[in-house]
């Protein structure tokens, strides 16, 4: 375990897997589910929102009936690799819709992004007016999904 990891017991784990399948259960379908009452079960869900364990709530959306049926990773090179270039990209890319999800990556590049648009043409003029225009871009990279075969949020729970 992680030594920023913190101690969760098997019901904690059995909420949070619960919660990772349905985060509209009301509290008593949730104390059903994990084997509590509603007391303990409401005591350490909120324990868990305080934690910081569960972030938040959200509604699963569909990209492609949403009409964002592209989707490419952009592997990304910067001019140089220093803490300032870095969190000036970093704040840049925080403000682009499209860009669902970027990561730090070893190997070539600097940055792998996962970004979202509803047409190559629309990809293009993101790429080439927005992308290659942000803070001390060097290269760019992009490969895009043929097929999704498997798209999840959910954290494997029963392995730790």
């Amino acid at each position: 375990m992680s030594k920023n990891a913190v101690e969760l017991d098997k019901t904690d784990l059995k909420i949070l897997d619960a919660l990772q399948r349905n985060a509209r259960l009301t509290n008593a379908e949730l104390a059903e589910q994990v084997g509590l009452s509603l007391s303990p079960c409401w005591r350490r869900l909120k324990r868990l929102e305080e934690i910081g364990v569960i972030e938040g709530y959200r509604a699963v959306l569909n990209r492609k009936v949403l009409g964002l049926g592209v989707t490419a990773f952009v592997r990304i090179d910067i001019e140089r690799h220093t803490p300032v270039f870095e969190r000036k990209f970093e704040e840049a890319i925080a403000e682009l819709p499209e860009v669902i999800s970027c990561h730090v990556i070893s190997g070539e590049g600097a940055f792998l992004l996962v970004v979202v648009c509803d047409s190559l043409e629309t990809y293009s003029n993101f790429a080439l007016n927005t992308l290659m225009a942000l803070p001390g871009v060097k290269d760019t990279q992009t490969s895009f999904s043929l097929k999704e075969v498997k798209s999840s949020s959910m954290l494997p729970l029963g392995k730790r």
